[in-house]
């Protein structure tokens, strides 16, 4: 009886040619249909950020320390089994992790400057190598992951000479998962090296820390990541003004990724010519006039025309948290000048080095509440003109001093205008 139903359900498939590609042609059942745009996806266009993405030690940015002490370590042989590496987003930790691990793992044996050809460092740098395995610790944070890991990293590499461990965010583990992993950095095998990498170092226990090597990521200059920035942009044939490149550069914070998907996207918008009113623009950035002209007004104390200022801060659709940013960058940099020559001009109004220093204590102390409360541009307002109030006021000291010097003043006059004298 089921053979005979099989019969008349196989006949009326056949003969409907439903679904007749699966049950009846081996090709497709074997073979599935080609994706439609497949050969277009693969030949898609590649962002920045991966396109100029380091393949060599020598072409890391502004990481130099770290660069010296790795290949340090690989030429005289002293690797250790665990590193973490610790900095701001998009400093190179990743890159770095994966540099190192290209390097260990070069034909023939560790190497500085490993071959870019050999399929196992290009598998490597695309994060396919089946034995440089990439964890991430937010989704991978459980004790179940880390008991798995301890049982994998058991097993020798298949093609490399270690198998390579890089937990990117390794903060967000667990306790106990840390706890599991305690064992196997104590005595890990030989082939096995751990690479961790964090934003938040104080998150780790200090008892996984205590047994990494540990490499502090610092935020690249802003003159570094503008030099290289040019560089990208000369390759790409993209004319970009200096102070375009000076304006991505401010934004990403010390981050060459960041700067580098800035630039990406900057193209997108302008095409093959960049200027700095477009990425002010784009960006919500205030001018370096607008800066000047709202530490112009401060200084002179005139709050008038800061109200004025932030006007069209507001009108010109400027981020008010990074220009209260800016406008302690410039004060701060003006603040330093005035140690060695006593104060600095603002729009013809000096200021000492003590007025500057106020007016940023004032201005740090506001710049957290400045998106809490109704209004993010009356908090903005507040702020500017409590740091000038606050640029007014004398320190108790200095007072004292005033008042010492004019108490004295009278008794000196009258010692030398005395005939004894």
């Amino acid at each position: 009886m089921i053979d005979i139903v099989c019969f008349v359900l196989a006949g009326i498939f056949r003969n409907s040619g439903f679904l007749s590609t699966i049950f009846w042609d081996k090709k497709n059942l074997y073979s599935p249909p080609p994706a439609v745009g497949f050969e277009t996806m693969s030949e898609g266009y590649q962002v920045i950020a991966r396109r100029y993405r380091p393949k060599q030690f020598s072409e890391l940015v502004g990481q130099e320390h770290i660069v010296r002490t790795l290949t340090n370590a690989i030429e005289s042989g002293r690797i250790g089994h665990a590193y973490l590496f610790v900095g701001p987003r998009g400093t190179g930790k990743t890159t770095v992790a994966r540099l190192f691990a290209k390097a260990l793992n070069a034909r023939g044996g560790p190497n500085v400057h490993p071959s870019d050809d050999d399929k196992i460092s290009q598998a490597i740098m695309n994060g396919s190598c089946m034995d440089v395995v990439e964890i991430d610790g937010a989704s991978n944070r459980s004790i179940d992951e880390i008991r798995k890991l301890r049982e994998d990293c058991q097993y020798a590499p298949a093609q490399c000479t270690y198998k390579i461990y890089i937990i990117d965010e390794v903060h967000s583990l667990t306790s106990d998962a840390f706890n599991a992993l305690l064992k196997t950095l104590e005595e890990p095998p030989k082939h096995v090296k751990f690479i961790f990498a964090t934003t938040e170092a104080h998150k780790v226990l200090g008892t996984i820390t205590s047994r990494c090597q540990r490499f502090e990521f610092r935020p690249i200059p802003e003159e570094l990541i503008a030099k290289h920035l040019s560089e990208i942009a000369a390759k790409e044939k993209i004319e970009a003004s200096d102070g375009a490149i000076r304006a991505i550069a401010r934004l990403a914070n010390g981050g060459m990724r960041d700067a580098q998907s800035i630039l990406d996207q900057m193209i997108s918008f302008c095409g093959t010519k960049l200027s700095v009113e477009d990425v002010i623009g784009v960006y919500g950035l205030a001018s370096d006039g607008q800066i000047s002209d709202i530490l112009s007004n401060m200084a002179r104390g005139d709050y008038a025309g800061v109200v004025k200022c932030v006007d069209g801060l507001v009108e010109s659709g400027c981020d008010l948290y990074r220009a209260m940013c800016d406008i302690q960058i410039r004060l701060r940099e003006a603040m330093i000048k005035s140690f060695s020559s006593g104060e600095s001009d603002f729009g013809g109004k000096p200021l000492t080095s003590e007025q500057m220093m106020r007016m940023l204590d004032a201005l740090q102390g506001s710049e957290r509440g400045l998106k809490s409360g109704l209004s993010e541009k009356a908090n903005f307002e507040v702020a500017l003109l409590k740091a000038v109030e606050q640029s007014r006021a004398r320190a108790i000291n200095t007072l004292i001093r005033e008042l010492d010097r004019l108490s004295s003043a009278p008794a000196e006059t009258q010692q030398k205008n005395s005939p004894a004298a």
